[in-house]
């Protein structure tokens, strides 16, 4: 009798194939073969969808035969699942984790970006899809995929530093753009509008944080400095027989030198000449070089 060697039993995963070849021998020489599934040469591809045992009948040139089998264990295919699609904002990142079930446990991972663990960190600069392939302990795989989409940051522009003289206040405005419209603004100083009023007593730095309506921020600063006021003497009050006149003089101190004058009766110097004909009080306003002013009176 001839012999035949359907050859060793074999695993193939679900939806694949494989395929099966027989050797005969021995018996007269001048083999032909007959497979379990109609085939009629010594090679046959198979994909069973479920486990299957294949026999092969070898018939020699005498008509002789011999019959071998061979089975192909089906192995189910895992799943994977990458997670949910998500937004991350420009310059961010995101952790992405893939969860292998079924199959055969003991999953192995491959991320499209190298990444050979479950869980992977991404920062994208533009969106971008990353695909995760498990494979378990058969060697059986499955992919899925996760989308990373990347919204723009917002600007933001706090608007130029300003000066302010002591004891006033000043008007801060926020203008958000870019990003995805729908801004929210928070200041530093807790205040949650685009524009605010502000009376620090020193030089303060106020920062607005804008947030776009994906939650993307952006942060800018605007500085008030806040000048001291400046101090005028007026003179000591003083009296005169009618007829007669006065020279009042003023004297401007601190602020910021540069100081100009403005008397209430016009004049615009330190000092002014005076010949009232009844008792009169005559005040004096300084302004230094940052526009700040005191005013003093003298009778």
């Amino acid at each position: 009798l001839p012999s035949v060697d359907a050859g060793a039993d074999r695993e193939i995963c679900y939806s694949f194939s494989s395929t099966l070849t027989a050797v005969g021998s021995g018996g007269t020489p001048g083999y032909t073969y007959v497979w379990s599934n109609g085939a009629t040469t010594a090679s046959t591809s198979v994909s069973p969808t479920a486990t299957t045992t294949y026999t092969v009948t070898v018939t020699d040139s005498k008509g002789c035969t011999r019959t071998d089998a061979v089975v192909v264990t089906v192995n189910p295919l895992p799943s994977v699942d990458a997670g949910a699609d998500r937004e991350i904002c420009y310059g961010f990142s995101s952790t992405l984790t893939a969860i292998g079930s079924g199959g055969t446990p003991g999953y192995n991972y491959l991320w499209s970006n190298g990444a050979t663990t479950a869980s992977t960190s991404v920062s994208p600069t533009a969106t971008s899809t990353y695909t995760v392939t498990v494979t378990d302990s058969k060697g059986c795989t499955r992919t899925d995929a996760v989308v990373v989409t990347v919204n723009p940051l917002p600007s933001v522009d706090a608007g130029p530093d300003k000066e302010i003289c002591y004891g006033f206040s000043s008007t801060l405005t926020a203008i958000g753009s870019g990003g995805t419209p729908g801004y929210t603004y928070a200041w530093s100083n807790g205040v949650n509008t685009a524009s605010q009023t502000v009376s620090p007593t020193v030089t303060t730095t106020y920062t607005v944080t804008v947030t776009d309506s994906k939650g993307c921020t952006k942060t800018d600063a605007v500085v008030v400095t806040v000048n001291p006021l400046p101090s005028v003497d007026a003179g000591a009050d003083r009296e005169i027989c009618y007829g007669f006149s006065s020279t009042l003089t003023a004297v401007g101190s601190g602020g910021t030198p540069g100081y100009t004058y403005l008397w209430s009766n016009g004049a615009t110097t330190a000092s002014t000449s005076v010949s009232p004909t009844v008792t009169t009080t005559y005040t004096v306003t300084v302004t230094d070089s940052k526009g700040c002013t005191k005013t003093d009176a003298v009778v």
